[in-house]
């Protein structure tokens, strides 16, 4: 059955037109572009061009996310490539959580990403690991966003399809393989308590990315959901510190 529901208001796409050096931002499973705007908006304040693609079966509802596999998430996180490569001659990919899996996907398949920013990204989500094979119920009940600041909102579901689980197990169990073919390089951003996503995934790419220039940044104040808890602002110094160091560099190069 397909479904053809309403995006929720705040929810939708952005795209902000600024210089040359784009930044390309995916959000996590069962979020949406909301949950990365402040960032987003701060990183085009530094004069970058942000384009952040609602991915699809996300910010509607989530009958939508169940019609979904994980293959039209990354083409819509490529999508979004394509948009922004039509304007900008420099471009990084920007991930959190199942966005940062994503980023990885598109690196690997673009290698002339010029750099590769991830938060939290996931490659195992304990919470879910005894729901391999399963085929009910139907729907789960998915608990408040791991945010550790008071009174924010995501924008997210109150439910979650068994089978877009699966759909994110294989997404996150197929991209270990893909680690030795991206050699862009990387800047990963890990919270110190994570409760969704243990911060183990992201040691885990750093040792195990082709990647010779690797960056870490440990976020001591902020749960999963990093792009809108305490340390947001810690995120867009080290991004954009990060985005100029790259961009010196190739014109150094060059």
């Amino acid at each position: 059955m397909q479904y053809n529901y309403p995006v929720i208001r705040g929810a939708e796409q952005f795209h902000i037109k600024r210089g040359d050096t784009g930044v390309l931002i995916s959000h996590g499973f069962m979020g949406s572009p909301q949950s990365m705007r402040y960032i987003g908006q701060k990183l085009a304040n530094y004069g970058y061009s942000v384009l952040a693609p609602r991915l699809e079966g996300h910010g509607t509802h989530y009958f939508d996310l169940e019609n979904c596999n994980h293959q039209q998430w990354f083409e819509s996180l490529e999508r979004g490539y394509q948009e922004l490569k039509q304007h900008c001659t420099t471009i990084f990919v920007m991930g959190q959580s199942m966005g940062g899996t994503l980023a990885l996907w598109l690196a690997e398949k673009y290698q002339d990403m010029e750099g590769v920013i991830l938060i939290n990204p996931a490659l195992t989500i304990p919470t879910y690991e005894n729901l391999k094979g399963e085929i009910g119920p139907r729907f789960l009940d998915e608990g408040m966003p791991d945010i550790k600041a008071k009174d924010v909102h995501e924008t997210t579901y109150s439910k979650v399809p068994i089978r877009a689980i699966h759909e994110l197990q294989a997404l996150m169990e197929e991209t270990p393989q893909r680690l030795h073919a991206i050699n862009s390089p990387i800047l990963c951003l890990k919270s110190k308590v994570d409760h969704v996503v243990p911060p183990e995934n992201t040691d885990y790419i750093i040792e195990n990315i082709r990647s010779e220039e690797k960056q870490s940044v440990v976020l001591k104040n902020s749960y999963h959901v990093a792009s809108m808890d305490n340390d947001k602002d810690q995120i867009v110094k080290s991004c954009h510190d990060f985005v100029q160091s790259q961009v010196r560099l190739k014109v150094r190069i060059s």
